[in-house]
């Protein structure tokens, strides 16, 4: 999850490494460090806490006449998130420094064996090891020597090595964590975790594979397998990103803009790839046939988080239209099943960063099966879209603010439009149909768009006798109970209210005990086939004199019976309910954490792409 810069050329590197490390900070803010190397000697320096902890610190630095260096900002694995185990980590001698992603399964081991050797450790993490492991094979040549140090190492790695007797020189290695290469002719050559670091200075980038290795320089780079030694050759990428799109625009926080941006998020994801006037769907880059999918029994669904709420949506849509029956997996326990899986099964992987460390060794375990992978992915290049047979891009741009919105929705329209070419390939859907649903998708995008500030309002105002809660419960029904447990884990993600979603009819088998005149219920209630159903749970919990706030459509008086709390939607098509009324969750979350004081973008504990078990 932490967040690595490298960079070496004609700038002045500190300012370009705070300034990607700021547009990481999102993968990690338990501490900060910067390493660089000035006349001979490498100068470093850590914070613990957040980036500008860092920042404060090293004013004179920023001026340093230096052009190479490495930076980090840390979510904690092994070791408390102090100044001590902050990154970049030394050797013994203080010329070499270490900064890396993930975890090294074996570092005790390896940590007993080197303190035998007269190592000397000074932190508690497991990445420390890894310079000391460098230091004890290096004699001079820091390729060989990292190499060798690797070998030796169990788990996952993005890694940069900086040595002050190879000046010009950064090493770069990865397995199972991501890392980019950032190529410029005119501002040098960079690496980082993720893409937003590099866009202020290129856009022009190289993705390093599992098992290898990239070394840089001001002027080149060369990239490695780390298990033969040989050259491997990489394609430059362009990234249609830019800097700008990584910026708050105005607004408060990077998550109110990310709520506001959603509107174009799903215009984007459907761009092209759905005719208005025949209602046929155009999704080539997922490399079906007809024949493909009429030989598909079953399909997997497998995602974390946000992404599995998505995937719950999914279900309902693809049994409903592509008649194919489909299980959904949280991927953390897809992957340790014994799976029934064989080259009839699908298995479709949904991720925001495409670098989800469960996802992708689900959806490798699934391959190895016979099982054709499919991914859903909001990042071009990414590792899960380089290993599927095929993928939908979501083009929701990035998103930085770590409780994940706009990529959410974009993967709810993305999903419906798969499961609308599963119907057309598969001759389930007709055209006709296609043509109706299709402009239910794009019409919803223009809806959110201009309701969204009146939601906002309205949802402003009401929380004022809610957010100082300490429990809520989220209850829906249908494609609405999928939408009640991503509203609660927002709410818990930024508020730290404990909060938990419901299928609405399981509250009589258990959870209507909590129910009592202090425990606020949003409920979400639409006109839609299960609408009656929902309406009988919501008297129960009136009768039980829960804390009613119910979200319901437009022109539904009935609702104001039951509770004065009540936001209404307009209404839609009822397949197009979960990407509208996510949106009243969201805001609630939102304007819950912002009334509390909390930190909405970078919530405590949290990081926004999990490369690590």
């Amino acid at each position: 999850m932490c967040g690595i810069v490298g960079y070496t050329g004609p700038k002045r590197v500190v300012p370009v490494i705070l300034e990607g490390l700021r547009r990481l900070e999102y993968r990690g803010y338990d501490s900060a460090g910067v390493v660089y190397l000035q006349d001979g000697r490498l100068i470093k320096h850590r914070a613990e806490g957040k980036l500008v902890n860092l920042e404060n610190r090293i004013d004179d630095a920023i001026i340093a006449k230096a052009h190479i260096g490495l930076g980090h900002t840390r979510w904690a694995t092994h070791g408390a998130p102090t100044e001590e185990n902050a990154h970049p980590h030394s050797d013994c001698s203080g010329d070499l420094v270490v900064v890396h992603n993930g975890i090294i399964e074996n570092y005790h081991s390896l940590r007993e064996d080197l303190k035998s050797k007269g190592h000397v450790f000074s932190s508690e993490t497991d990445t420390e090891v890894l310079a000391h492991l460098i230091e004890e094979h290096l004699k001079d040549d820091l390729v060989e020597a990292v190499k060798a140090a690797l070998k030796l190492v169990d788990g996952s790695f993005a890694l940069g090595v900086l040595w002050a007797k190879q000046p010009g020189t950064l090493i770069a290695a990865r397995n199972q964590s991501p890392l980019v290469l950032g190529v410029s002719e005119d501002n040098g050559m960079l690496m980082a975790s993720d893409i937003p670091a590099l866009l202020p200075y290129t856009n022009k980038v190289v993705f390093l594979e599992d098992m290898e290795m990239a070394v840089i320089t001001a002027s080149s780079y060369a990239v490695s397998s780390l298990e033969t030694g040989a050259e491997v050759e990489k394609e430059v990428k362009i990234i249609e990103w830019n800097a700008a799109m990584a910026e708050k625009a105005g607004y408060k926080h990077f998550m109110l803009k990310e709520i506001y941006e959603q509107p174009q998020a799903i215009t984007n994801t459907l761009s092209g790839r759905i005719n208005p006037e025949t209602g046929e769907v155009f999704i080539p880059e997922v490399n079906l046939t007809s024949e493909d999918v009429t030989k598909i029994d079953r399909i997997f669904l497998v995602a974390c988080g946000t992404s599995w709420h998505a995937a719950l949506v999914a279900k309902y849509w693809i049994e409903k239209y592509a008649r194919i029956p489909v299980d959904v997996d949280i991927a953390s326990e897809f992957r340790y099943r014994d799976l029934v899986i064989d080259e009839r099964v699908m298995t479709i992987s949904i991720s925001q960063s495409g670098e989800t460390a469960d996802t992708l060794a689900g959806i490798r375990i699934a391959k190895q099966l016979g099982s054709k992978v499919i991914t859903i992915c909001n990042v071009v290049g990414s590792t899960m879209t380089r290993e599927a047979d095929g993928t939908v891009y979501t083009h929701a741009g990035p998103e930085i603010g770590v409780a994940s919105t706009k990529a959410f929705t974009a993967q709810l329209a993305a999903l419906f439009l798969l499961t609308l070419q599963l119907g057309q390939l598969k001759g389930t859907v007709s055209l006709e149909k296609s043509l109706e649903l299709g402009r239910a998708l794009i019409d919803v995008a223009a809806v959110i768009g201009r309701d969204l500030k009146k939601m906002q309002n309205q949802i402003a105002e009401l929380i004022e006798t809610f957010y100082d809660a300490r429990d809520f419960l989220f209850v829906g029904r249908g494609l609405s109970y999928p939408i009640a447990l991503e509203g609660a884990l927002k709410l818990k993600e930024l508020s730290y209210i404990h909060a938990e979603g419901y299928a609405s009819g399981e509250l009589k088998h258990g959870p209507i005990a909590l129910i009592d005149k202090d425990m606020p219920i949003l409920a979400l209630v639409p006109k839609d086939a299960v609408y009656q159903k929902s309406i009988s749970n919501v008297e129960e919990i009136k009768a039980r004199q829960g804390r009613l706030i119910l979200i319901g459509t437009e022109g539904d008086d009935h609702l104001k019976n039951i509770t004065d709390d009540v936001i209404y939607m307009p209404e839609v098509h009822e397949e197009m309910n979960p990407l509208l009324y996510t949106i009243p969750a969201q805001l609630l979350s939102y304007e819950i954490a912002n009334r509390r004081g909390c930190d909405v973008d970078q919530p405590r504990n949290l990081a926004k792409s999990v490369t690590v078990e």
